[in-house]
């Protein structure tokens, strides 16, 4: 019987943990793009690609990054277990400040994840940032289940299917978020937000 090498052994145990197709179905969960999330990571369409084929084997800042992007710790791609308690602690200088859209010139909005690490949510967690005002209007965008939002500093305008509403510090607004919303800062000082979005009811 032929021995393997120590780098065959490497790629024999990694590929147990189906990595490539953990990727792909997490971002085809949150549909995500190849090229989007190559803008967020700094990684190529056509390595992303390779990933999920299972023909690269992510480095582990590679994997640490991917998860950030999507909201998830490492263990969703290394550990099978669903009976571990869950607690989770989040550093300040742990968490990454991504833009509205990886292609946006000018976000209307920032957003950094403050419960990357957790796994098994039953919620989204944001710290949000919304610029001074601009000229144009927030983009517009949906998604599944619901969305709360407590602002922290400053003011700013919520659009939701048409119809704008002036929030100030102290305020908080709870809606739908299939329906098409947008956010506007309107203060001097960008406005701070925490943003917490739910999973569509069953």
């Amino acid at each position: 019987m032929k021995s393997e090498s120590s780098e065959e052994t490497i790629r024999r145990i990694l590929a147990s943990y189906n990595l490539g197709q953990k990727l792909r179905q997490l971002r085809l969960k949150k549909k995500v793009g190849l090229v989007d999330l190559g803008k967020h990571t700094g990684l190529s369409a056509s390595m992303l690609s390779q990933l999920e084929n299972g023909k690269l084997v992510p480095t582990l800042p590679t994997l640490a990054r991917i998860a950030m992007v999507f909201d998830v710790s490492l263990d969703h791609f290394f550990s099978s277990k669903r009976n571990e308690a869950m607690f989770s602690i989040v550093r300040r200088d742990e968490r990454i400040r991504f833009p509205e859209r990886a292609d946006a010139v000018n976000p209307s909005f920032f957003f950094e994840c403050l419960a990357f690490s957790a796994q098994n949510k039953g919620l989204q967690a944001y710290l949000a940032e919304f610029p001074k005002p601009s000229a144009r209007d927030g983009y517009e965008h949906q998604h599944d289940g619901a969305e709360f939002l407590h602002l922290l500093e400053g003011a700013l305008a919520i659009r939701v299917t048409g119809q704008e509403y002036e929030l100030e510090a102290g305020d908080s607004v709870y809606f739908d978020g299939s329906e098409p919303h947008s956010y506007r800062g309107t203060s001097r000082k960008p406005a701070k937000a925490v943003v917490i979005t739910t999973p569509p009811r069953l």
